[in-house]
């Protein structure tokens, strides 16, 4: 069933946008299924030795050593590896035009919202240092990023754009998933980069020298998004962006607001307004660890630069001189490419090495298992997980300061546990010095098969940081692939855990509590929610007797200590409007537990959430327009 349709946002709208265009799409699995990724084979380029870079950074381009007791025992690997092609290393010496022909090539491939959105086509665009004269176009699980220590090193005179770029989009941005950006400094042509995305699009470590709009060129829809560690000397402007998280950035100013824009730790950020303009803005990011990435030493070799732990921070990490952290060789690195099974990555980690997965699609018979503390896995170009015959897909000991970034786990069509779970049961060690992080981490139940895992993401380890995810139970894929018995998942994201951070929340669609926070000292900075749209009736969904649907956020009823920010659950039961979701938000009535600017939509009035927190907030109306809570209690 299509939503009814809607008029098109104004140039600057501010409380109204019309229901998310997702559902709706008839996509037949002959369309959407690309040729499998096969191969990866090729070479990144030969180059000596770099004793030098074999330190931490101080913040500031000084360098200290690392102990000994810190470094892995890992066999030796390369520092100039084979990434395979689907890794396209680009040099200022191969010339414009012959990048421009590879980048316009591959994003035609991957730009089609009918038949790239669910293919198993993988690819990662890195740049050396130096500066391109080049346009690109950033489609379907493409990854983008410069090879230098700092965004600067890596010039782009022109654009990296994502915008409503197919007929069949009509010029909304709801559906563009899966594409990220990192590490580089653009110069736009027009003065303005545009990045139109909605989940799983993150934007790091980018230096806008220029404007940024974060909308279609058409003020179509837009369902985003996630920028952390950037720097946009001109104006960000959101405009037709229904929601926004934006952290540890310096922006030259912020303008627009439709339902929800979240600031942390951000230079240049409006004050807090909500609801009117809905902006949440707090001074400081609690706490947090910038992601690690790939770069190339002043001798050719490749690198992994783990950025250092802050505490209250604000700003990019990189605007006052280099950021802060240690930097490991890739020898220190099995990679991960076609070919490798759960037996050979398993092996890898045994042994101690990191992993640096390169784009691709890999099923596994076996459960990942990651026990070495300060195991770093790190992925590019969307790499993907699928668990076969219900094996758990990852699981992570609770040990310190494991970095988990830019994987893509999809449910398998056995049902799983969980997709990953942190710690096992029970975890109790204090990693308050050492967190593990997880970060631009994306889980799929459906899309492109009839996935299945009660559980996506499981924490049960102590002071964990989320820091950008998007657990997505699919409301549209392949035929045969969505449908309330089909694509089943219970929860997106369980937390055991005590003090545990999650900043970038994305949760979607999934059957019962979408979020089950039980552990205390919880927060979480910016929440963006869909109910499930497909309730067959009232009676297939009730968390309790006379309790109709299920709390998208639950706060368990013994948690004493628990503050959020920037809330939002919307419904749209298209499968049967009658459906009512009694509340949003449910948490214990103490004076410790804290909501702060959360709301409520009904989007095209496609059925009701009767309460935003508990029995606190009015029912949601028909236009489309949020029912808001300041705060709670």
């Amino acid at each position: 069933m299509r939503r009814p349709p809607l008029e098109p946002p104004t140039a600057q709208p501010r409380r109204h946008a019309g229901p998310r265009r997702r559902g709706y799409a008839a996509l037949g699995a002959g369309a959407l299924l690309l040729a499998t990724l096969t191969g990866l084979t090729g070479a990144a380029g030969a180059a000596s030795a770099d004793p030098a870079g074999h330190g931490a950074t101080t913040g500031h381009g000084a360098t200290a050593a690392r102990p000994a007791a810190d470094a892995a025992d890992c066999p030796a690997q390369s520092d100039t590896p084979d990434f395979g092609p689907n890794v396209h290393v680009f040099d200022p010496s191969m010339g414009d035009a012959a990048i421009q022909s590879e980048l316009d090539s591959q994003f035609n491939q991957m730009k089609d919202t009918a038949t790239a959105q669910f293919s198993e086509n993988r690819v990662a665009d890195l740049f050396k240092p130096g500066t391109y004269n080049v346009e690109d176009n950033v489609g379907f699980y493409t990854s983008v990023a410069g090879l230098g220590q700092n965004p600067d090193d890596v010039s782009i005179n022109g654009d990296v754009t994502v915008d409503a770029f197919n007929a069949s989009d009509a010029g909304n941005a709801t559906q563009n998933f899966w594409r990220s950006a990192e590490n580089l400094a653009i110069t736009p042509s027009s003065g303005t980069d545009r990045w139109a995305v909605a989940q799983a699009a993150p934007f790091r470590r980018i230096d806008v020298r220029g404007n940024l709009a974060l909308y279609p060129a058409s003020y179509g829809y837009a369902s985003g998004g996630f920028i952390a560690d950037t720097k946009v000397s001109g104006q960000a402007s959101s405009v037709s962006q229904q929601q926004w998280y934006t952290r540890n950035s310096n922006l030259g100013s912020w303008d627009g607001g439709v339902w929800n824009m979240v600031f942390s730790g951000v230079s240049g950020a409006p004050s807090t307004t909500f609801p009117n303009p809905p902006e949440t803005t707090l001074a400081t990011t609690p706490v947090s660890r910038d992601v690690p990435y790939l770069y190339v030493d002043g001798s050719g070799n490749y690198r992994v630069f783990e950025p250092s732990l802050q505490t209250d921070s604000s700003g990019a990490s990189w605007a006052n001189g280099s950021t802060a952290g240690t930097s490991l060789p890739m020898s220190q690195f099995y990679v991960v490419k076609a070919g490798d099974t759960a037996e050979t990555i398993n092996a890898a980690l045994a042994e101690g090495c990191n992993l640096f997965v390169t784009p691709g699609v890999y099923h596994l018979d076996q459960t990942l298992d990651v026990t070495r503390a300060d195991t770093t896995i790190l992925g590019v170009g969307y790499p993907t997980f699928v668990p076969d015959n219900g094996v758990d897909a990852m699981k992570v000991a609770d040990v310190d300061g494991v970095r988990l970034k830019g994987l893509l786990f999809d449910a398998g069509t056995t049902n799983s546990q969980a997709l990953l779970t942190v710690g096992p049961s029970g975890s109790t060690a204090d990693h308050s010095a050492d967190p593990t992080t997880i970060q631009d981490v994306f889980f799929r139940i459906g899309g492109e098969n009839a996935g299945k895992a009660t559980d996506s993401l499981v924490v049960n380890s102590n002071n964990t940081i989320i820091d950008h995810i998007w657990a997505w139970r699919a409301d549209h894929g392949n035929s045969g692939s969505v449908g309330w018995t089909t694509n089943t998942a219970d929860n997106g994201l369980t937390v055991n855990g005590d003090d545990v951070l999650a900043d970038g929340l994305f949760v979607e669609h999934y059957q019962k509590y979408e979020v089950v926070w039980n552990g205390q000292g919880g927060r979480t900075i910016f929440f963006q929610n869909e109910n499930p749209y497909d309730p067959p009736d009232q009676a297939s969904w009730m968390s309790s007797s006379g309790v109709d649907g299920y709390a998208a956020y639950k706060v368990a009823d013994d948690v004493a200590s628990h503050e959020a920010w920037g809330l939002g659950s919307y419904c749209y039961f298209n499968v049967n409007p009658a459906v009512n979701n009694y509340h949003a938000f449910e948490a214990p009535d103490t004076a410790g537990v804290k909501f702060h600017d959360a709301l409520t939509v009904s989007l095209g009035g496609v059925g009701t959430i009767t309460h935003v927190i508990n029995d606190t907030g009015a029912a949601t109306a028909s236009d489309t327009t949020p029912t808001d809570v300041v705060s709670y209690p």
